[in-house]
């Protein structure tokens, strides 16, 4: 396991009793995220909590104001010395977290029925401080073949150096699963639920039976899904995580990452994250507040706008095969339609051409625009084999990627708008 010793650091005991004195200062009691009577639903916690009862900070203002300091000063070394023994509960430096973060933070924990949550400065960031702060030197991690791209070279090229073994599996292999825990000493199964691109879909609560019988840990990577349309930690996971940049932030103007678990968890996470530095500035952290207080209206259209192109695309001509989750002909539809109450708003299909072919839809598309993320208001798309130019073909199509692919993140534009322009764009081809 690593270990890291420093001078004049709190202990991991230390830190987890200060967590927990935090979380029962709060305004709301034992758990930070314990939903009031009168919000009931996904959409009102998303415009709420964290805000209407428990906002730490005291002002009338409806919306959360940005504290904008890297630090903050005790009246006397008293207070001082009180906060360092734990007598009271208050902020000291803003990598250590913001009155506006922390608001962020409860409403997040909220949407996932979590104890605890660590916002961080990306999703990439999010991931990284996860994984070496809760699997040891020479640990093993399980995963999936079908992830996202820098996903799966943090876990070939960088983890390998600290004598972390990675196998990698299909996402429907849960007899290979078995196995390997089984065998292996596992530290953690990390996967995304749908992934990306092919919206391959994990039966999280079998996984997790699985995992949990030899002691691992069940990490979710849920940014496809977004917290509205599954609760993986409900469906059993240790960890979800998110990337806030796609459908939390939803308006492609701030990067952000998010886990959310059990305080003990990401107690742990938040000692290294606290160390390497990842903040979230608290500007951004107020840009995501009010994204998510719209979030239930904008992902309710993107589901919406996705599973209706999904069906055109599935039916038209010049278009060979579509992978989405709440077509019946994917092949994890059931487990979708069990663990999830919509299916995101990316869509990912194969052209019926070659290269040249699907160069010529995607350029001939007038509404989206040809970019890497998704989540936003307005639609993206973009093709696997185009984006990754430097990446030699062979290797490309050792992950299925394709020529003809085309990954198309559905935004909240009007849906006749926008299936006219794929329509037409099909046409040229």
């Amino acid at each position: 396991m690593l270990t890291f010793i420093f001078f004049g650091l709190e202990s991991e005991f230390q830190f987890d009793q200060k967590e927990r004195k935090r979380e029962l200062a709060h305004p709301m009691g034992e758990m930070n995220n314990l939903k009031p009577s009168f919000l009931s639903s996904d959409g009102s916690l998303a415009v709420h909590a964290g805000e209407r009862l428990c906002r730490e900070i005291n002002t009338t203002s409806i919306t959360t104001p940005v504290v904008n300091t890297t630090t903050y000063f005790f009246k006397n070394t008293s207070d001082l010395v009180d906060f360092k023994e734990q007598r009271i509960v208050c902020h000291e430096y803003t990598r250590y977290g913001s009155p506006t973060t922390m608001v962020l933070e409860e409403k997040i924990s909220a949407l996932e029925g979590a104890e605890s949550t660590l916002v961080v400065a990306s999703g990439m960031c999010a991931i990284s401080v996860m994984l070496l702060a809760l699997v040891p030197t020479n640990g093993h991690i399980v995963t999936t073949k079908d992830c996202y791209k820098e996903t799966r070279m943090i876990m070939e090229n960088f983890l390998p150096k600290l004598g972390i073994t990675v196998t990698m599996i299909d996402s429907d292999d849960t007899a290979r699963l078995e196995a390997v825990v089984n065998d292996h000493n596992v530290s953690m199964f990390f996967t995304e639920s749908p992934t990306n691109p092919f919206l391959r879909c994990v039966d999280i609560k079998l996984v997790s039976e699985i995992c949990h019988k030899r002691g691992t840990l069940v990490c979710i990577d849920g940014t496809i899904a977004t917290p509205l349309n599954q609760k993986a930690l409900a469906l059993g996971a240790d960890l979800i995580l998110q990337s806030g940049t796609k459908y939390i932030g939803g308006h492609n103007d701030v990067l952000a990452g998010c886990i959310s678990g059990s305080t003990k968890l990401i107690s742990k996470i938040r000692i290294l994250h606290q160390l390497l530095g990842g903040t979230l500035n608290p500007n951004a952290a107020y840009l995501l507040i009010r994204s998510m207080k719209t979030m239930h209206l904008r992902v309710k259209q993107h589901n919406s706008n996705a599973l209706r192109m999904a069906q055109v695309l599935e039916a038209h001509p010049k278009v060979s095969r579509v992978y989405y989750p709440g077509l019946p002909s994917h092949p994890e539809h059931l487990i979708a339609k069990r663990q999830m109450t919509g299916f995101g708003g990316l869509v990912t299909f194969e052209v019926a051409g070659d290269l040249k072919k699907t160069i010529k839809f995607i350029d001939s598309l007038k509404i989206p625009y040809i970019a890497t993320s998704f989540g936003g208001c307005e639609s993206f798309v973009d093709q696997p084999a185009t984006r990754n130019w430097d990446v030699p073909r062979e290797e490309r199509l050792n992950y299925e990627l394709n020529d003809n692919l085309v990954r198309f993140s559905f935004g909240i534009e009007d849906f006749d708008d926008i299936k006219a322009d794929v329509l037409q764009a099909l046409d040229t081809i």
